[in-house]
């Protein structure tokens, strides 16, 4: 079963808002609306797997906060559903949304949101608190979260003592000490300045890499989308282009897309596996090995330095393409025949 699921999912801001989604439905643009309508998400159709890192990418005003809070109940659809775990949200009462939210589901938010009077190590305890654990067994839970995000030692200082950075670990920390399956992360890290944004995505693919997390993680920023996230949702009110990074980045769905993506830098997110082309009839066995997943940046050297082709190989050494510098050049350009298929044509199956 999906951990979450949204199926024709709407939501419009203003009065005539159901008549403003049969509007959208029948193909009327979101900017002819009537005036003091906005449509804010559009058609959303997607599910995420447990343990996958769904990152939720666009401009200000795509929607990307807006469906972050139906997906955990704050804000009810205007039209369409959205499923937790089978649990559709729309049906629950107040007390089983509480319970969702207490559950199944922790928001890391852009801001921090700490209580200033309370250390760390509180701050990480507080939503154990609310629950009812008791304070020797909440305490032991927020000191095991502090040491996971790298703040050991750090536990009974306050917030005003704490760097930016230090700051969101704990609102990680606090998320992880409730133990529920999905993360709801909100522009978690675009208040941090880079060099610490980096630190803390690093941080979030450690943690994801032990604890196995679902992952809904909304960004404007590409490069991280496409560091972190499994599969990327680009949007503007719809979904433009639903894929990993790298098809993203070979076939853009149309032009929106292919602006995005313009000025990534290509090389540090394609890998072998995604440039490499057939092994043919060539005889493999001399060509230097390289793993699948080794970024096309890593690559330069070897394949300059090769009089051979590399051959890239799975986690059992099994040949699955050879890399050349061809196949290096062309894959720094996207496919000029992908952008303008339909968003239906770009997202998988």
């Amino acid at each position: 079963m999906p951990a979450i699921e949204v199926e024709s999912l709407y939501k419009v801001f203003g009065k005539g808002a159901k008549g403003a989604v049969a509007q959208l439905k029948s193909g009327v643009p979101r900017d002819e609306l009537a005036k003091g309508v906005t449509a804010a998400v559009i058609d959303h159709n997607w599910s995420i797997e447990p343990g996958e890192t769904f990152v939720v990418m666009g401009l200000s005003g795509s929607g990307k906060s807006t469906l972050i809070r139906m997906l955990n109940g704050l804000i009810r659809p205007t039209s369409g559903s959205v499923r937790i775990g089978g649990e559709e949200l729309s049906t629950l009462s107040h007390p089983s949304l509480r319970r969702l939210r207490r559950e199944k589901v922790s928001m890391v938010f852009q801001h921090f949101a700490l209580l200033p009077h309370r250390t760390v190590v509180e701050n990480v305890a507080f939503g154990l608190e609310i629950k009812g654990v008791n304070k020797t067994d909440r305490l032991a839970r927020a000191r095991e979260a502090v040491e996971l995000v790298g703040l050991a030692g750090d536990e009974d200082k306050l917030p005003a003592q704490l760097s930016g950075g230090m700051k969101q670990r704990v609102g990680l920390a606090r998320a992880l000490a409730a133990d529920t399956e999905i993360l709801l992360m909100d522009e978690a890290f675009s208040a941090l300045d880079p060099l610490i944004r980096q630190e803390m995505q690093d941080q979030l693919l450690d943690l994801q890499g032990k604890l196995g997390k679902t992952i809904v993680f909304i960004t404007h920023d590409l490069n991280e989308a496409m560091r972190i996230g499994d599969r990327i949702a680009i949007c503007d009110g719809r979904v433009k282009q639903l894929g990993t990074a790298e098809d993203i980045l070979m076939h853009p769905a149309d032009e929106y897309v292919a602006e995005f993506t313009a000025d990534v830098d290509r090389t540090r997110v394609l890998t072998a596996e995604a440039v490499m082309e057939p092994c043919g009839t060539r005889d493999t066995s001399a060509f230097p090995k390289v793993e699948s997943g080794v970024p096309v940046n890593e690559l330069y050297e070897p394949v300059l330095n090769s009089k051979a082709p590399l051959l890239v190989v799975d986690d059992n050494a099994d040949p699955l393409g050879v890399v050349t510098p061809r196949s290096i050049i062309k894959s720094l350009a996207p496919d000029p025949e992908s952008a303008g298929r339909t968003e239906q044509e770009a997202q998988p199956a």
